[in-house]
């Protein structure tokens, strides 16, 4: 299975990367962007099972790369882990066609909670 992470600072790809394998979705591919642009290309490129994307991203920021994503006709799993998360953002999200919202700062426990279902 491939998981593509969407976020403009590599420190938090990191700790998203290091929390997926403490939340046991180590063997898992794991692909990365650094913006909802470099996204998109990489979801037609790459066909990931699921996205994990920040919402606030220059370029392209997380809504508008989920929107796209739906516009297309694409209807790859989408979350969101993001610093945050308010009631009105995640029901943006969720009218988008995202499965999740996380919010920062989370553990192992929140990615286990919030994937677990997605990834069966």
């Amino acid at each position: 299975m491939k998981i593509l992470v969407v976020d403009d600072s590599k420190a938090m790809r990191m700790i998203v990367l290091r929390t997926l394998r403490q939340a046991g979705f180590g063997d898992h591919t794991v692909l990365e962007a650094c913006d909802g642009r470099e996204g998109l290309a990489a979801v037609d490129s790459a066909s990931p099972d699921l996205v994990l994307s920040d919402w606030n991203m220059p370029e392209v920021n997380g809504i508008e790369f989920l929107r796209t994503l739906r516009a297309s006709g694409n209807q790859v799993r989408f979350g969101f882990v993001t610093s945050e998360s308010t009631e009105a953002m995640r029901t943006t999200a969720s009218e988008a066609g995202a499965l999740f919202l996380i919010g920062k700062p989370f553990t192992a426990d929140t990615f286990t909670e919030a994937l677990g279902s997605v990834l069966v």
